[in-house]
């Protein structure tokens, strides 16, 4: 289902020449310098061959970057490894010139073994160029065999454009023409009549499209962009190893995939992961998402999930923001994100050595997955602790994943790699969430002794969804749940302390959260008998008022439970932050200017 999805978008994306998704036979590469030859093939310069974009930084201002030309050049990406493996008519500066900038910081001998290995490369390089040439009979790439003939390593040297080139690859042209050599008719021609010879091997039916085809022994080109795997990419789909063959069949026989369909399953997931407005993290999963047909949905969703970095343009901040808030009311429009009939695809993909591991893969219709998205937002919706009313920085309405993954752990890198496949699948599936988020949402509580808005957040959704408890967004007084009690009668507790002692560094929330949410008999009875004494520095007013609410709310307890079970101690989180949300109530416009 996967390889086919993706099959299915390469032959969508190829109809379009501007989504530059190579043909069978060719790839996109890096391009970081030109050979310019003449017709004889005397050099003539080497120039770097890069491009430059301007984008709008965070401070606002305009930032100027310059990455190589990518241009799609003959063959697939070069393999890892210490073996030999020339490429045509394009490659790195040792294969194309026996020349390549020494590491100071390498030993001697390790400089003089990689010298060797440089000669070792243009060599061969320069072998397979010279066997073609009279099959090819193409003037222009004579022309580079007598340049690679006449070229000498030794003179590199007069070039000092080629030390700042560290990485990247290089191709040929010939002065005056327009194209690069890799690009002639005739070297076209019988790079694409070699492809066909090679692929006319045993068949065998492709597991993809259903079709006899040449099977692929592996699945080239390698999967990259995916964080945390090997930067020159890693498989999807292989075997490497005689434990995962079956029936005495090697490689890709195991599961035939032909080569056709192996090229474009790979070549469109590399499209997608090269695209920032179509991949995104959930944990340390690397997800892309795409739909059937193109739709508006395609390049918003993965903002939606993951949240509009700083540095995109405040129209893409503020249409990602209203699409949301539209979902969250409901009130979005038919064809706001697309056809709600349209399948979409979610895949997640982990690093796993030198293979990709399939986090996790959801499919559906379009409006399935905005009904659900609906029904996730309005379960978090919470009264915000700080708005656009007392903070520069207010809290965001509609939390995305990452957010809400970010309440887990205190830094990123600690979010347990298994619960972002569990949210999304809970999310996109409308499935209960993950038992192991409240438990970490809970115990970074109980650790910072902070009882924030998306943590809080996190247990409502938790408490309406996995056990159908009616908790509203903001403080409400019916609730007779004992742990909503608790929790309120602690604010309580804690705001007269602070009303009668100002100058304290730490509350008793500091010194007793954790314990008066877990286990409310042994301590409360102590701050119940401090109370007295904090109340009696009030002033008579706030004395009355004070107490009238702690006995409102001891109404309906009878007892202090020696323990709270998850959900005593979410509803004690809740009633706790509702009741400081209640001391602390938003000023309305209308009541400033009053």
């Amino acid at each position: 289902m996967i390889l086919q999805s993706l099959h299915q978008l390469y032959n969508r994306l190829a109809e379009d020449p501007q989504n530059g998704l190579p043909t069978p036979g060719y790839s996109l590469q890096n391009i970081s310098f030109c050979v310019i030859i003449k017709a004889d093939g005397s050099l003539i310069e080497i120039v770097p061959c890069r491009t430059e974009t301007i984008e709008i930084g965070k401070n606002g201002k305009e930032k100027k970057t310059v990455r190589p030309l990518s241009l799609l050049v003959p063959g697939q990406s070069k393999p890892p490894g210490q073996g030999l493996n020339p490429c045509f008519l394009w490659d790195n500066t040792g294969y194309m010139l026996g020349f390549k900038p020494e590491d100071p910081k390498k030993s001697e001998a390790a400089r003089e073994k990689e010298r060797i290995r440089t000669l070792a490369s243009f060599d061969a390089f320069k072998t397979r160029h010279l066997e073609t040439e009279t099959l090819i009979a193409d003037p222009h790439f004579s022309s580079v065999c007598r340049f690679l003939e006449s070229w000498s390593p030794d003179q590199a040297a007069d070039h000092p454009m080629l030390q700042e080139i560290i990485s990247g690859f290089g191709v040929f042209q010939i002065s005056g023409s327009l194209k690069y050599v890799h690009q002639a008719p005739a070297v076209s021609r019988w790079w694409n009549e070699q492809n066909t010879i090679s692929s006319a091997g045993e068949t065998s039916f492709c597991l993809v499209t259903g079709k006899p085809a040449p099977t692929a022994a592996t699945h080239d080109p390698a999967i990259k962009s995916v964080a945390g795997a090997q930067s020159s990419g890693a498989k999807l789909v292989s075997f490497n190893l005689k434990s995962v063959e079956s029936f005495s069949k090697e490689q890709g026989d195991n599961s035939p995939v032909s080569e056709t369909a192996a090229f474009a399953y790979c070549n469109a997931l590399n499209w997608l992961l090269a695209r920032k407005e179509r991949r995104f993290r959930i944990g340390d999963a690397t997800t892309v998402f795409w739909t059937a047909a193109a739709t508006t949905a395609e390049t918003l969703f993965p903002w939606m999930m993951s949240g509009v970095p700083e540095a995109e343009d405040t129209a893409t901040k503020n249409r990602v923001h209203d699409l949301l808030k539209k979902i969250s009311q409901g009130i979005l429009g038919r064809d706001d994100l697309g056809d709600p009939t349209v399948p979409y695809y979610i895949l997640g993909l982990s690093p796993n050595a030198s293979r990709l591991s399939v986090r996790f893969w959801h499919t559906g219709e379009l409006g399935e997955l905005i009904t659900k998205l609906k029904l996730h937002l309005q379960q978090l919706s919470l009264v915000r602790q700080w708005d656009e009313t007392n903070s520069k920085n207010p809290e965001p309405v509609t939390p995305t994943v990452y957010q809400l993954l970010r309440q887990t752990s205190r830094d990123a890198d600690g979010i347990p790699p298994l619960l972002g496949g569990a949210l999304m699948r809970a999310i996109v599936l409308g499935t209960p969430y993950p038992d192991s988020l409240i438990t970490a949402v809970i115990n970074r509580i109980r650790a910072e002794r902070e009882v924030s808005y998306l943590k809080v957040a996190v247990l409502k959704a938790w408490l309406i969804r996995n056990h159908h408890q009616l908790i509203t967004p903001m403080l409400d007084e019916t609730n007779v749940n004992l742990g909503y009690r608790l929790g309120r009668l602690f604010a309580a507790l804690e705001k007269t302390q602070q009303d009668a002692l100002p100058d304290l560094n730490a509350t008793i929330r500091e010194r007793f959260y954790s314990s008066a949410s877990a286990t409310p008999r042994a301590v409360f009875g102590r701050l119940l008998r401090l109370y007295p004494h904090h109340l009696g520095k009030l002033p008579i007013g706030g004395k009355i008022v004070r107490e009238k609410l702690v006995q409102e709310i001891l109404d309906s307890v009878q007892d202090f439970p020696s323990h709270l079970n998850l959900q005593g101690q979410a509803q004690f989180a809740l009633g706790y932050y509702h009741q400081r949300k209640a001391f602390y109530p938003t000023k309305t416009k209308e009541a400033t200017v009053a």
